[in-house]
């Protein structure tokens, strides 16, 4: 690929920047929607096609108030869901009126557990105006060498003492070198009121 020098360090004036067709592209598999729903769950299209399946939601509505939204991940087509993994969790927070932090949250990360892996801390607002977007990647999922990788971007409404943004970063491997083939969204307790999850596969 040709390299294209920027003299004046901007890009208005760029004609060309050289070929990028080696990234690759998402392809759309699946979409799921949630009304009231127990969970979400899918059980087809995480498979050898794509080494890269990458979960987007949006809209993520709880039925209870401060209910934290989790996933977890399945070796034998949804039976179990129970893969073991070890994970780190960060936070970046803002009140809509004053206080703000950042910072490590070692109560939401896992050390070689089975339990769901939580996407929030404090849960999310059941608000009507209140919901969860953001996505999930997951690696190279049929490898029978290597443990599973994933990482998690998140961003929500909740209220602790008064309503603030709050954004999550997730991220961890299962440790297991068997193929995960099955993944279960789900609340910590009441259902997913509303939300959508799409899954896509990267080339």
């Amino acid at each position: 690929m040709s390299l294209i020098k920027l003299n004046d360090r901007a890009v208005k004036d760029v004609t060309q920047f050289g070929s990028i067709s080696s990234l690759g592209s998402l392809t759309h598999i699946s979409t799921a929607t949630a009304s009231s729903s127990a969970s979400i769950e899918f059980t087809s299209g995480i498979d050898s096609t794509y080494k890269e399946y990458v979960f987007y939601y949006h809209s993520i509505h709880p039925q209870t108030n401060l209910a934290e939204f989790q996933f977890n991940l399945s070796t034998d087509g949804g039976s179990n869901y129970n893969v073991t993994k070890t994970t780190t969790f960060f936070r970046a927070y803002h009140y809509e009126t004053s206080g703000e932090g950042i910072g490590y949250v070692g109560g939401k990360d896992l050390a070689q557990s089975t339990s769901d892996q939580l996407f929030t801390d404090d849960g999310i607002s059941s608000d009507n105006d209140s919901c969860l977007v953001g996505s999930l990647t997951l690696y190279n999922p049929s490898s029978s060498v290597f443990v599973k990788h994933f990482i998690s971007n998140n961003n929500f409404m909740t209220d602790n003492g008064g309503y603030l943004t709050m954004n999550t970063n997730v991220a961890g491997y299962g440790n297991t070198t068997s193929p995960i083939n099955a993944i279960k969204f789900q609340m910590s307790s009441g259902n997913i009121d509303a939300g959508q999850i799409l899954l896509f596969g990267l080339n």
